[in-house]
């Protein structure tokens, strides 16, 4: 990665601006912009997210938001209201107040002196979000955005929910953000944070149980699907996927659904910005960012909009690695999508393996901890959180495997499983991964896909399975651009559990198959096709490490007990930023436990964060369990602040959450 400390334009910036919403409160920005843009206006480019500018966000911002900058934008990063050092209380994630004040704050960067009226949005993640929802909202000076690991639909496609099957990180992130939100504004920017913090810890929502509770596809995951209606979706659109992520489709959706310009580009990556992102290779995100906005927000005529429609790297098959620093392949670029080159190839799957006709008779009924090597959902970086070495969950399949490959075999796109099966219990769900499996029996994650079966009809409207009775489903697997060696072979591994990545079922239920096959989007084999320009940055952060952090990852089983616990332990350790002297912290644990019966489930997760200047001193800590019955989930969090030594504020939650087909 190269550090540029020259750019085309000199930047200033401004610390702390306010920028006011029409109810009267006021959300915090930090700006970068040109010198000149007072006498020569620029475009705007703004990312809107709940993390903090003042230290959360800050060493990722520092990178980019002067970068592009210099390059002739104005870069606005402004803090949610409720969080960071903006005003008002927070309700949830994407509420209808979150985007009325984005699409406010739009129009009021258009109206400044120093902007051209043209105004682009970006941001990864919850800011990718946002960059999607808001542009459906056709907001008028919004004329193009950047989406970085996002999605079109909410209930299918984020942390909540997978094929109607409820996620273990629809609890771990409810904790992450009880955490992240219960922090003070700095008091350098605001002369009443302590009274703000206070009413902010009073009305802090613990949102996991309110996720929990929309089982189905209802209004309220409804509301923030851009997929909703295609037709409203027209402002151009660069978005941006990983293959080590799991907002992986989104790419592809808006290739196919939306109605304005779309391009995408699905890079080796974890769930980080592609300039420092691991696995490698990253790649100039900047650069390509500044030749969206070049075209779209000042319309130079640079051929932005003639790209290929999907730029993909195409893995290649290696050792499995759950701290892969750099991953081998090469990079495809589609003119198209749909792409004919692309055709689908359907296999049989028989008791015999698969791409083998013939009878099939198998059951699944897999232990409660298969899944210990399925990774996070979002992982984030080099603490072994992409997906490991599957032999130890495949051995716990059931698996179906393919012959030996004479050549190499190259996917790009979704595999769909289908299968004809009955179920002993009305509640269950199937786990498809398409694996990699090399001559030394190690075995690769390619592609997962997850279906609760009382959503095999309806995401809507479910229906428990009548037990005994065949029926046919489709299981829809997550994209995949990925190449098998030569004398590898494709398996097939199903489970009907997979703990932690999915919360269990209230019974162990034993599938049935009677017939199935696996449709594979079979690409046709290229050559390199692409090379991205390598990295850039502006300067980092300033800053001294005052503590060292330390990570860790375990499994642990208790041999007596008959238990099994995926154990996580991060501590960033302290730092202090140099420009402004805020010293910063947070350390978390994670259990996540189970035994033989799927009511045994239980997760516990502690965050706490810590803030220092000088004297002052506060400190936060969210503590949560989720365990369940046959009929409910329950869901329990303490969260405690401190000022120095004295607890100032304690709060309790206890809440039970029915089971609605899950």
């Amino acid at each position: 990665m190269t550090i540029r400390s020259s750019l085309p334009e000199t930047v200033t910036e401004i610390e702390d601006l306010a920028i006011p919403m029409p109810d009267g409160t006021r959300l915090s920005a930090r700006v970068w912009m040109p010198q000149s843009a007072k006498a020569k206006p620029v475009p705007a480019v703004l990312e809107y997210i709940p993390y903090r500018k003042r230290d959360g966000t800050l060493p990722r911002d520092e990178l980019m938001h002067p970068y592009v900058a210099g390059h002739g934008y104005a870069c606005i990063r402004v803090d949610i209201r409720g969080n960071g050092d903006s005003d008002g209380l927070m309700e949830d994630e994407y509420s209808a107040q979150e985007l009325q004040d984005a699409c406010d704050v739009i129009g009021w960067l258009a109206r400044q002196d120093w902007c051209s009226g043209a105004v682009g949005m970006m941001g990864k993640s919850w800011g990718g979000f946002n960059c999607l929802q808001t542009a459906f909202l056709q907001p008028p000076a919004l004329k193009a955005v950047i989406s970085v690991y996002s999605t079109t639909d909410r209930f299918a496609d984020d942390i909540h929910f997978k094929g109607g099957a409820l996620l273990g990180e629809n609890f771990g992130w409810g904790s992450v953000m009880l955490s992240y939100s219960s922090r003070p504004a700095d008091p350098l920017l605001r002369n009443g944070w302590r009274e703000d913090w206070l009413m902010r810890l009073v009305a802090e929502p613990f949102l996991a149980p309110r996720w929990a509770a929309h089982q189905t596809r209802d209004a309220y995951w409804k509301h923030g699907s851009i997929c909703e209606d295609w037709d409203r979706v027209t402002v151009p659109i660069l978005s941006i996927g990983g293959w080590n992520d799991n907002y992986m489709n989104t790419v592809v959706k808006l290739l196919e659904g939306a109605k304005g310009p779309v391009k995408g580009i699905i890079g080796p990556w974890v769930h980080q910005y592609p300039h420092t992102a691991v696995p490698g290779p990253r790649i100039g995100f900047l650069q390509l960012a500044i030749r969206w906005w070049d075209r779209w927000l000042k319309g130079i005529p640079n051929g932005a909009e003639d790209d290929p429609a999907l730029r993909a790297y195409m893995l290649h098959s290696a050792p499995p690695d759950p701290s892969a620093a750099h991953r081998d392949g090469h990079w495809i670029a589609e003119a198209e999508w749909p792409s004919r080159r692309v055709s689908r190839r359907v296999l049989p799957v028989s008791d015999a393996g698969l791409g083998v006709a013939g009878p099939l008779s198998s059951r699944v009924c897999t232990p409660q901890h298969l899944g210990m090597a399925a990774g996070e959902f979002f992982p984030m970086g080099l603490n072994a959180e992409m997906a490991g070495d599957q032999r130890a969950d495949d051995a716990l399949s059931v698996c179906f495997d393919g012959a030996t490959l004479a050549e190499p075999l190259e996917l790009l796109g979704a595999a769909r499983l289908t299968l004809r099966l009955a179920s002993d219990k009305p509640l269950a769900f199937v786990v498809a991964r398409l694996c990699d499996v090399a001559p030394d029996g190690s075995s690769t994650r390619i592609a997962h896909g997850i279906l609760n079966l009382c959503h095999r009809h309806s995401a809507e409207s479910p229906q428990p399975m009548r037990p005994g009775v065949a029926e046919d489903v489709v299981v829809v697997l997550d994209q995949m651009g990925y190449r098998l060696a030569a004398g590898h072979r494709l398996r097939l591994a199903l489970s009907t559990t997979y703990w932690p990545f999915v919360w269990p079922s209230p019974e162990a239920a034993v599938l049935t198959l009677m017939q199935a096959s696996l449709d594979l989007p079979v690409h046709r084999g290229t050559a390199a096709e692409w090379e991205p320009l390598p990295a850039e940055t502006a300067p980092p952060w300033a800053h001294r490490v005052l503590r060292e952090g330390k990570s860790s990852r375990r499994i642990e089983s208790d041999l007596i007990a008959g238990t099994h616990a995926l154990v996580v332990e991060d501590d960033t350790g302290d730092t202090e930023n140099l420009g402004h002297g805020l010293v910063t912290g947070e350390t978390t644990t994670e259990r996540w436990e189970i035994g033989a019966d799927p009511l045994s489930a239980r997760a516990a997760i502690t965050w706490e964060q810590r803030l220092s200047r000088g004297d002052w001193r506060v400190r936060t800590r969210a503590e949560t369990m989720m365990t369940a019955s046959a009929t409910h989930f329950r869901m329990q969090a303490t969260l405690t602040a401190w000022e120095g030594d004295q607890v100032v504020f304690r709060r309790d939650w206890d809440e039970a959450v029915a089971r609605d087909f899950v």
